[in-house]
C-alpha cells in the first residue's frame, strides 16, 4: 500500500521568538489536519525562530489518489503559510511503499501461525 511523505521547509521572518514561531506552526498543522485526513509532525529543533520543517504523510490505495492529494497539499500549505505570514522554502515529496514485513524484523517461517 502506498504511502506519501511530504516534507517543507518554511521562513517565517515575522518571528520575533518561540512563542510566534510556535503559534505560526501549530496553526498551520492544526489547520491541515482539519481540511486532510493526514499526519502532521515538526521534524526540526526550535532553535531557530525563524524557521521551522513540518512532515506530512498520507496513505491510500492509490498512488494516483496521493499524488493529486500531495498536489493539492502543496498548494494549500503555500495559500495558508502566506496568510500566517511565513513563506515556504523548500518542499519536496516522495512515495514510500510499505510491504507484509514493514517492521524489518526477520521471520522464520516454521512459526509462521495463519488462522
Amino acid at each position: 500500500m502506498p504511502v506519501a511523505r511530504l516534507l517543507v521547509e518554511l521562513r517565517i521572518p515575522l518571528a520575533q521568538s518561540l512563542k510566534d514561531r510556535r503559534q505560526v506552526v501549530r496553526s498551520l498543522k492544526d489547520r491541515l489536519r482539519r481540511s486532510f485526513n493526514v499526519s502532521v509532525a515538526e521534524l526540526d529543533e526550535t532553535i531557530l525562530w525563524q524557521s521551522a520543517t513540518l512532515g506530512i504523510a498520507a496513505i491510500s490505495g492509490s498512488r494516483d489518489y496521493l499524488r493529486g492529494e500531495i498536489m493539492l497539499l502543496e498548494q494549500t500549505i503555500t495559500r495558508m503559510a502566506d496568510e500566517l505570514g511565513a513563506e515556504i522554502t523548500d518542499s519536496w515529496w516522495e512515495f514510500l511503499e510499505s510491504d507484509d514485513n514493514a517492521d524489518g524484523l526477520e521471520r522464520d517461517p516454521a512459526t509462521r501461525t495463519d488462522s
